[in-house]
C-alpha cells in the first residue's frame, strides 16, 4: 500500500496518555479552578480516567472550559457521583485515612453504578461443550462480540462509558478472551452468526500483528461474512492509522480482510463534530477507506457534550462528506454515572428529528434515539396519541427473541422517563415487549408473546 503518512517533527505524533498518575503536571492543570481540580482527583478514583495530549492539545477549547465538550467527554466532574458519596470519598482521601477504607468505599460506589447492565454478565454469555466461553458474548442470534484480552483499554476513556467496569481493576467484572480459538470453534456449531463485533475497551489499541493474530482463525469461518471492530480511535488517536510505527501494517491488515471477500466495518465512536475536524482525522478516514473498509459512527446522545440537534446535523453532514455513515444515536444506558449525561427520551427524540429534518438523504442511514436494554434495542419511533391517551410508539431493532423486531408496540407517555425501564405499558397487549426479569440463562425466545405469531 503506497504511504501516506502525515509528517510532523515536533514530537506531537508519539501517544502520551494523561491519567491520574500525571495529569497535575499537565501544562493546563494550572488553569484549572482548584474545585475542578479536585474533582478531577476525587472523582477519577472510582471511574477510569485517561485523555492523551491529542485531545489536550487539538480537540479541547481550554478558553471554554469546563463547558467544552470534549473535556466534558473525557475529563471527570463532581456531579458525576452523588453528592454524599463524592463528599465521603473526598474527605477520606484529604485525611490520608487507611487506604483499605478508600478502596472499600470505592468498590461500594462502584457496585451501586451498575457496572454491567442489559444482562451482559447473565444473559448474554454463552456455552461451549457445556461451559461460558469467556470473553464472548452471544444476544442477537446473528451478531457474536469477541473481547480480545490485550483490547481491554483505550487511548482515552470517555466519561460516560457503559463499560467503564473494564478498566477500573476489578478482574471479576471484566470481559477478556485470551485468543480466538475458542470463538472459531464456537462460529463453526453456530453457523447462523455472520457478523463477529471485536470490541473492548478498543481492540485498535493492539498492535497490528496482535489483532492480526485475533482476527485470522475467524477468517477460515465460511459462514462468516462480517467483523466489525469496535473503536474510538478515529477520534481519540487518528494517529493509529496514519503515524504509529505499525500504522502502515494495520491498513495492510485491513486490504487482507476485504480481499477474503468479507465485510470489514470500523463501529467508530463520534461524539462531537470536532472530533472530525482536524486533518489528521480526516486523513485517517481517508487511509481507512483506502483499504476497501467501511466506516459506521455512532454514539449516545449526552447532556454536556452533544445534547443539541445543531451538532448532531453538522456531524452526520461532515461524516457523509468523509465516508462515515451515520448508523446510531443512542440513549446513555443506565450504568457508571448515567445522571450527569441522561435525557429525558422525549428530549432524545426531539434532538433526532430536528437533525434528521436538517440532513440530506445520505445523512438519514442513521437509527434512533435507541436503547440497549435486556430485551434488545428499543428505538423510539416518536410521540402519539392512542385514543384520550398520550403515548410512546417504540419498536425493537435487534432482539434477544427476532418475532420482536420492527413491531411497533406503545408506552405510556411520560416526560421524565430516560431509559426503557422508566415506561409502562400502554396497555395489555404491549405487555409482552416489556420483559425484563427473566431469570439468568433465560432466553427471550422461550418466553410466550401473546398475540405476536408470525
Amino acid at each position: 500500500m503506497r504511504s501516506m503518512r502525515f509528517h510532523a517533527d515536533d514530537g506531537s505524533t508519539r501517544y502520551r496518555a494523561i491519567n491520574r498518575s500525571n495529569v497535575t503536571r499537565m501544562p493546563q492543570w494550572s488553569r484549572l479552578d482548584p474545585e475542578l481540580r479536585e474533582a478531577i482527583l476525587v472523582v477519577s478514583k472510582v471511574l477510569p480516567f485517561r485523555t492523551n495530549e491529542y485531545l489536550v492539545r487539538d480537540l479541547i477549547d481550554w478558553d471554554r472550559v469546563p463547558d467544552d465538550p470534549i473535556f466534558q467527554l473525557t475529563f471527570p466532574q463532581r456531579e458525576m457521583l452523588e453528592e454524599e458519596q463524592y463528599l465521603d470519598l473526598r474527605d477520606l482521601l484529604a485525611d490520608g485515612a487507611d487506604p483499605d477504607r478508600a478502596n472499600d468505599l470505592v468498590t461500594r460506589i462502584r457496585g451501586w453504578l451498575n457496572p454491567h447492565p442489559g444482562g451482559q454478565m447473565t444473559h448474554n454469555v454463552p456455552l461451549l461443550d457445556g461451559r461460558p466461553l469467556a470473553g464472548v458474548q452471544h444476544k442477537y442470534r446473528q451478531t457474536v462480540l469477541f473481547f480480545p484480552s490485550r483490547g481491554q483499554t483505550c487511548h482515552a476513556y470517555c466519561t460516560f462509558c457503559f463499560r467503564w467496569a473494564q478498566f477500573v481493576g476489578m478482574e471479576d467484572l471484566k470481559f477478556a478472551a485470551r485468543d480466538a480459538d475458542q470463538l472459531a470453534a464456537y462460529l463453526r456449531v453456530h453457523p447462523e452468526v455472520t457478523d463477529v463485533l471485536i470490541t473492548g475497551g478498543d481492540p485498535l489499541i493492539m498492535k497490528a500483528h496482535v489483532l492480526a493474530r485475533a482476527i485470522e482463525p475467524l477468517l477460515e469461518i465460511e459462514s462468516l461474512s462480517t467483523i466489525r471492530i469496535g473503536t474510538k480511535a478515529p477520534a481519540y488517536w487518528p494517529h493509529r492509522f496514519v503515524t504509529d510505527p505499525d500504522a502502515d501494517d494495520l491498513m495492510r491488515l485491513f486490504s487482507r480482510i476485504v480481499a477474503t471477500g468479507r465485510h470489514l466495518a470500523l463501529m467508530a465512536h463520534f461524539s462531537h463534530p470536532v472530533e472530525l475536524s482536524t486533518p489528521i482525522a480526516q486523513l485517517a478516514l481517508r487511509r481507512i477507506r483506502s483499504t476497501g473498509a467501511n466506516i459506521r459512527m455512532q454514539s449516545p446522545v449526552l447532556r454536556h457534550i452533544n445534547d443539541s440537534p445543531r451538532v448532531w446535523e453538522q456531524m452526520w453532514s461532515q461524516g457523509v462528506r468523509l465516508g462515515a455513515i451515520p448508523y446510531y444515536m443512542f440513549v446513555e444506558r443506565d450504568t457508571g454515572a448515567r445522571s450527569y449525561f441522561e435525557i429525558p427520551l422525549i428530549h432524545c427524540w426531539n434532538i433526532f428529528r430536528k437533525a434528521y429534518q436538517n440532513v440530506s438523504g445520505m445523512a438519514r442511514t442513521v437509527r434512533g434515539p435507541s436503547m440497549s436494554c435486556l430485551p434488545g434495542k428499543c428505538h423510539v419511533l416518536g410521540v402519539t396519541d392512542v385514543g384520550s391517551q398520550r403515548a410512546f410508539v417504540l419498536e425493537f431493532l435487534q432482539a434477544r427473541d427476532p418475532n420482536l423486531v420492527r413491531r411497533p408496540f406503545f408506552a405510556r407517555f411520560d416526560p421524565t422517563a430516560t431509559w426503557y425501564d422508566d415506561l409502562v405499558p400502554l396497555s395489555d397487549r404491549d405487555e409482552p415487549f416489556f420483559i425484563a426479569d427473566q431469570p439468568a440463562g433465560t432466553s427471550l425466545t422461550e418466553l410466550t408473546i401473546g398475540g405476536q405469531d408470525d
